[in-house]
């Protein structure tokens, strides 16, 4: 048993430390600086809800436009592609929006009232909500494809590197990339503990007061970036010297840093495409249509899946219908529509859930869920996208019945009978212990199986397609979730700042119906993507 448990550790854990190489590093810092992100959730959460007269169909409307930069990684990912040379740039200019959005959010927070002289606050928030997504997705198209340019194709005597193992080596990268973003998500969530511990016997002036400073301390977010960007450009001075100490020219030592094969020549429709998708987006946007988040979206799926049928040219038929099926069925598990932030409102508002066990919820959360990454490992690299999609269904079908309990009331019997210790916050932890590992099962095996297939020259633009295709899905289901949330109606009590007197009273009447609903969909959903794609024999990766 001892040596068995060994041996696990030994494959699953160790073995990645053995696998790392220092090339790895640059993509992985821009990916950890994505994880530490999640510094400002809890503060923005209590933000909203308590300074924020906002919706829960508004901020669901919201999140549908915070998804549709994302939904433009394709085309950035070609530009990415077509500027390779000037990388650095755009992770510089990801770095100043992500640095705005921040600093906005501090503003609205510790000057209020100038801030307002301004602009209305919501104007305020909507700006740094749509600012820091833009940051995001140029800087992770750039990381997305460095995953594949730290993997060597050659070893050091300049022999092949076998398929199998480059297969595992570029699994190895992408779960490093996952365990730098969780491992982010671990550092602000202990971070998190610390600074709210205690917070709930604050007067509201001082937690507004250490709402402001963690998010200016979440500026350095933008700075890791950069860091990781100055760090690849030092292993390239560092590589170019070691060749050139050889005796090689400049020209000759650049020439074996570069792929042979790396050229890449403007794709006119992808770059036209997404042209018109940009100009049609921001034209519905601007519109007063009632329904043009719905056109957008049709509209987007038109283009976006019309500029992959002309990228899967590239491809070999084998690998253009493994693409079609792993796009349908990622598609659909990602689809799903949620229960949007009047859930989040109602654990704060009924359960009593505050900062400081949001921070303890975040951690087990985030810990777990890079655990989970180690456990299933192995599991990710030997099982197809469908049987993984089809376990997590099942998984989450079981993990979704404790907060579906507690809205009839299961913690209030379950703390009865055992005299208070199984209450809300106890079934809370231990479904967040549960859930938690499951999180990025479903997207290593289809980012390690984009890497290990993406041609050199195109290395962006393939991880942008299924990037821009699955994060479409993203939209879809905020779609999805506004619709919810204008059939089952919640709502937290919401008082004027000024006079205290109760503006908006508290809802959570139909808490149980969305609830259901949510979970009868998000098995639908993707069983019949599963179905579709057998039926008309299509393959995932």
């Amino acid at each position: 048993m001892t040596s068995r448990l060994l041996n696990w550790i030994d494959q699953n854990i160790l073995s990645l430390g053995r696998e790392m190489r220092l090339s790895y590093l640059p993509p992985l810092m821009v990916y950890m600086a994505a994880g530490i992100q999640g510094l400002t959730g809890i503060v923005g959460t209590f933000f909203v809800k308590d300074y924020l007269g906002l919706s829960a169909e508004f901020l669901a409307a919201l999140g549908f436009w915070v998804g549709i930069p994302w939904a433009l990684k394709m085309p950035i990912g070609h530009l990415v592609d077509l500027l390779w040379r000037f990388k650095s740039l755009l992770i510089y200019l990801g770095a100043t929006l992500i640095a705005a959005s921040l600093l906005i959010m501090a503003g609205l927070i510790a000057e209020r009232e100038a801030m307002a002289a301004v602009l209305p606050v919501n104007t305020w928030f909507v700006i740094s909500a749509l600012l820091s997504p833009i940051g995001y997705v140029l800087q992770d198209a750039v990381a997305d494809a460095m995953t594949v340019e730290a993997v060597p194709h050659v070893d050091e005597q300049g022999r092949p590197v076998p398929p199998e193992q480059l297969k595992l080596m570029h699994t190895t990268m992408q779960t490093l990339g996952r365990v730098a973003i969780i491992g982010g998500s671990v550092l602000v969530a202990l971070i998190n503990l610390y600074v709210f511990a205690g917070t709930e016997k604050l007067p509201e002036a001082q937690k507004v007061l250490i709402y402001r400073d963690i998010y200016l301390m979440a500026l350095v977010i933008p700075a890791v970036s950069v860091a990781g960007v100055a760090f690849a450009a030092w292993l390239r001075r560092g590589a170019l010297a070691a060749h050139m100490s050889r005796g090689l020219s400049r020209a000759e030592a650049a020439a074996l840093l570069r792929d042979p094969d790396s050229h890449t020549d403007p794709n006119w429709w992808i770059l036209g495409g997404s042209l018109v998708f940009v100009v049609f987006t921001l034209g519905m946007g601007l519109s007063d249509l009632k329904w043009n988040q719905e056109i957008i979206f049709a509209g987007s799926f038109a283009i976006i899946a019309f500029l992959m049928t002309r990228l899967t040219r590239e491809l070999e038929p084998a690998a253009r219908n493994t693409l079609i099926g792993t796009a349908l069925v990622i598609f659909m598990f990602r689809a799903t529509p949620g229960t949007g932030p009047g859930v989040s409102w109602w654990t704060i508002d009924v359960l009593g859930f505050d900062q400081a066990f949001f921070s303890v919820l975040s951690l087990i959360g985030s810990a777990l869920t890079l655990a989970g990454m180690f456990m299933f490992r192995r599991f990710m690299a030997e099982r197809s996208i469908t049987y993984v999609v089809g376990w997590l269904t099942a998984a989450g079908f079981i993990l979704s019945m404790p907060t579906l309990g507690m809205s009839l009331g299961l913690h209030e019997w379950t703390a009865r009978v055992t005299g208070g210790v199984v209450d809300a916050r106890f079934i809370a932890v231990i479904d967040t212990a549960l859930e938690s590992p499951l999180g990025q099962i479903s997207m290593i095996p289809m980012l390690a199986w984009i890497a290990n297939s993406a041609p050199a020259h195109l290395k962006a633009t393939f991880f942008a397609v299924m990037a821009s295709f699955t994060n479409l899905a993203l939209s879809a289901s905020q779609l999805g979730t506004k619709y919810l949330n204008q059939i089952y109606v919640l709502s937290r009590e919401v008082k004027d700042p000024a006079t205290g007197a109760v503006m908006t009273a508290a809802n959570y009447g139909d808490l149980t119906p969305l609830l259901l609903t949510v979970v009868a969909i998000a098995v639908v959903m993707p069983v019949s993507a599963i179905l579709i794609a057998r039926a008309l024999g299509l393959r995932s990766a």
